[in-house]
């Protein structure tokens, strides 16, 4: 499929997206559901490839769709959907699970006190929330903060997966174990995965614990400030320092 007749089949799915659905509810079951006709397009095109041909979508045109989807029964009572914040040229993003209450109220990932406590595993690393993006797994919170269900996280993670391609970050840090396992595509343990580099498309990725925890299990801040150090050395290896 060429760049230019994947866009164009892009805008048509998106206009069309509330009608598929609408007919779906009333019992055309014989149409293809929405989120099979996302997946095949995410699955047939290469951005990196769109990108250099200069027919891609922005963040905000993804965030948009984003605020319209209803794939998954999270939808039915987000109060709005958490899509990012922070730099979108940043060489580091972060990646971690799903919205709680405070970040569904206010539509920012890391809100409260787990937030506060990333705030200060950047500004260790001498980084500020300006100079990273963070995003997470999950657009929308889950019902009294639940565990995710293997629907919702097959609904969110295009999106996700969109997301990245278009920050193109060189290093990601997953938070928690949803977010490490979904994009590495294994059931490993964090316990297991920390500590050592991973890829993601070709970009280096360092899986650790989500702040959350730190916070129910302070002694493995040690472990954390670890992994942050690896990020950091890899980070001053390839960024260019100016003259002078």
């Amino acid at each position: 499929m060429t760049s230019k007749l994947y866009h164009e089949c892009y805008t048509q799915v998106c206009q069309a997206r509330s009608l598929l659905q609408e007919l779906q509810d009333v019992g055309f079951n014989t149409i293809a559901p929405v989120d099979s006709i996302q997946k095949t397009l995410n699955d047939s095109v290469d951005l990196s490839t769109m990108r250099s041909e200069g027919v891609v979508e922005t963040l905000s045109e993804l965030q948009a769709e984003v605020e319209l989807c209803h794939a998954c029964v999270l939808h039915e009572n987000r109060n709005t959907v958490v899509f990012g914040r922070g730099n979108p040229q940043a060489a580091l993003v972060l990646v971690g699970e799903t919205p709680g209450y405070g970040e569904d109220q206010q539509g920012a990932p890391f809100d409260g006190e787990a937030g506060r406590l990333l705030d200060r595993i950047l500004f260790a690393m001498g980084l500020s929330a300006e100079d990273v993006y963070i995003c997470l797994l999950i657009k929308c919170r889950p019902p009294v903060n639940r565990d995710l269900h293997a629907d919702e996280v097959k609904a969110c993670e295009p999106f996700l997966k969109r997301q990245l391609a278009l920050l193109n970050p060189v290093v990601i840090i997953t938070l928690g174990h949803f977010a490490a396992q979904t994009l590495l595509g294994v059931q490993t343990p964090v316990s297991r995965l920390r500590g050592q580099w991973h890829t993601y498309n070709g970009v280096a990725l360092m899986a650790t614990y989500h702040p959350d925890y730190l916070l129910r299990s302070p002694l493995e801040k040690k472990q954390v400030w670890a992994d942050m150090v690896m990020v950091k050395q890899r980070l001053e290896s390839v960024t260019v320092k100016p003259a002078g």
